[in-house]
């Protein structure tokens, strides 16, 4: 069987492609960057969750057109006003923020919240239980049951210029012993169960029983376990569900998914080590060719050096020429990474993407010795389900965000969502990829993605987080074996945000074709975004940069961005008080570290709430 056809289209459609890329940014910017850019050095950033900052932000727009006598509209963005932070909330939403936050700052009641949870419920009956979790916990970081119980809240908050990202929030409570076999289940496959151990696989790209439990040392993202693909089906249509009340309660509304709720997750694993190998491989051949030293957008192998490289690994002539022609590549005698096309084509089998190159032998190999048609068809099945989920948000006028997960899988995440990108962003960015900056090649991802982007004419959109997985991240590393993932420090994750930031909002300032979702609860970094904006005339009108906290979190940096014109959103959770549960208590978790480094929000509801009392305000309500 010839693979010849195949395994080229993988070495230029690697997510992961462009693994390890160190580049100047001068040169990368080729196309359309500024002459201007320099690397800068972030000071040094304080490790909270929000930061405090000692003056209010002045924000001078300037309009997208830029009038003739360039004329800046001055506005000043105060993070300690209380008055204006808290005005969508009555004095008993405050106390209750108190309370949440005071709770989690007490160790025994978050270590134990499950277990206190389940006994609360136990004594006092399901329907007290819920009231109480209601007027806490619930209440403060889910809006809802169901789509009808949270439009109030939805409509509330956008009349406080604060829109919604629905998310429903729904997860198995699993225990330990069944996540873990469902995991080992689902991403081992046929093949590597008759006959294990005698496959081609890498380590870090195969389950591992002790990390079976996806769920440790993961506070703030949410988990799916593959049970079969009726589930899988059920997930679409909860996303499906969710896309459309997003269609419906705002002009700009966003929905996020989660890849590994669509399918089997073993599909995942081994396409990510299809894609790093592919890209292993392209260095070999480009070190072939005396290139290595070269910045990676600049690297090309030459066409006759290829051809006979590939041959020497067994790929007959023809076989090479069919393939070119095909692809209509090498025209111009050479090809680089951003040149390859589409990666998945619906009339291909995904069992054939799965080729790897093996520089001992000199062939190419499959990844499995066998490889089922019910493999085939689920690993199509995943592909069909991301394909209705993105032509649903086209209809509905959301955009859709794919969330990171971790690093075993995001190689072939991010191609996958990279090939959406490319068909649905045509437009509009309508699909946005998330990248996580405390990852030590975030921004590599980033400048190259973006060049795509620019190279092909469709539209970049990107979320920028910190980062969900640290420390399941680098204990699997460590026990399994290979290079930590993770940038050293905080304050390194810190340095790479803001670069990859700048990045990103220099691509918008260029060519307009960019938009970007600065996911931070992290006063500095909204500071360093404004400042920014600023700085490159980008207007919050033009809506190229949107903001996103968590419901219940820092409402001191939404709602004044809000009102000051600025495109922010809540990421807004929903569901049945016991399905939520798993959420909730994350929730506790990751307060913990946030309200233990900082009392600041602390201190603002309670100065807000004493500015009401001095003031007769007992009993405020939000006028809206």
């Amino acid at each position: 069987m010839s693979y010849a056809k195949i395994a080229p289209a993988l070495a230029r459609a690697s997510s992961d492609k462009l693994l390890r890329m160190r580049f100047a940014q001068e040169r990368l910017r080729s196309s359309a960057a500024s002459p201007q850019r320099q690397e800068k050095t972030d000071e040094s950033v304080r490790d909270q969750n929000c930061t405090v900052v000692e003056r209010p932000v002045e924000v001078d727009l300037i309009s997208q057109t830029k009038n003739a006598d360039n004329q800046k509209t001055n506005i000043s963005i105060n993070f300690e006003n209380t008055q204006e932070a808290y005005k969508s909330k009555n004095n008993l939403e405050l106390m209750r923020s108190l309370l949440v936050f005071k709770m989690c700052t007490i160790d025994f009641l978050v270590d134990k919240n499950k277990e206190l949870m389940d006994i609360t419920k136990k004594v006092l009956g399901q329907r007290l239980f819920e009231k109480i979790m209601k007027m806490t916990f619930y209440g403060q970081f889910v809006a809802g049951e169901d789509h009808n119980a949270i439009k109030p809240l939805i409509r509330k908050n956008q009349a406080f210029g604060v829109g919604s990202v629905l998310d429903y929030s729904v997860e198995e409570d699993l225990t330990q012993e069944e996540a873990v076999k469902k995991e080992m289940e689902s991403c081992v496959s046929v093949a590597e169960k008759e006959s294990p151990g005698k496959d081609h696989r890498e380590k870090k790209y195969k389950a591992h029983r002790q990390f079976g439990d996806r769920r440790g040392g993961v506070t703030s993202a949410r988990t799916y376990f593959y049970a079969d693909e009726s589930k899988c089906d059920q997930h679409m249509e909860t996303f499906l569900k969710c896309i459309r009340a997003s269609g419906g309660a705002a002009v700009d509304g966003f929905s996020a998914i989660k890849m590994t709720a669509l399918g089997r997750p073993q599909f995942l694993l081994q396409f990510s080590e299809v894609l790093v190998k592919w890209r292993s491989f392209f260095n070999v051949l480009i070190a072939q060719q005396g290139k290595a030293d070269m910045a990676a957008v600049e690297q090309k192998l030459e066409m006759e050096q290829l051809q006979d490289s590939l041959t020497q690994l067994g790929v007959s002539k023809s076989d090479i020429e069919t393939w070119l022609t095909g692809e209509k590549l090498g025209s111009s005698g050479t090809i680089d990474l951003l040149d390859w096309n589409s990666l998945i084509n619906e009339r291909t089998k995904i069992s054939k993407l799965l080729v790897v190159p093996n520089v001992e032998s000199g062939h190419l190999e499959p990844l499995l010795d066998k490889f089922t048609e019910e493999e085939d068809k689920q690993m199509k099945r995943m592909l069909q389900r991301m394909d209705v989920l993105a032509k649903h948000a086209v209809e509905n006028g959301v955009r859709l965000m794919v969330d990171a997960e971790q690093t075993y899988f995001q190689p072939a995440i991010s191609r996958l969502t990279l090939e959406m990108q490319r068909r649905f962003n045509q437009e509009m960015p309508v699909i946005f990829n998330t990248y996580q900056c405390y990852l030590k090649d975030a921004y590599d991802n980033v400048t190259v993605d973006v060049e795509l982007s620019r190279r092909e004419g469709w539209y970049f959109g990107a979320k920028l987080v910190r980062g969900a997985y640290m420390y399941q991240e680098r204990s699997r590393a460590a026990e399994i074996g290979y290079e930590d993932p993770i940038n050293p420090d905080y304050e390194a994750t810190n340095r790479m945000y803001h670069k990859c930031l700048e990045y990103v909002l220099e691509e918008i300032e260029h060519n307009r074709n960019a938009n970007v979702m600065v996911a931070s609860h992290n006063e500095d970094t909204v500071k360093f975004t404004l400042e920014k904006m600023r700085d490159m005339g980008l207007s919050p009108q033009e809506h190229k940069v949107y903001f996103g906290q968590l419901l219940g979190m820092c409402d001191q940096i939404s709602f004044p961005l809000g009102q000051a014109g600025f495109p922010v959103y809540k990421y807004v959770p929903y569901g049945p008080v016991n399905e939520v549960i798993p959420y909730l208590s994350r929730r506790a978790l990751e307060n913990r570290g946030f309200m233990k480094g900082s009392q600041r929000e602390r201190s603002l509801l309670w100065n807000e709430l004493k500015r009401r009392f001095l003031n007769g305000q007992v009993f405020y309500r939000p006028a809206y």
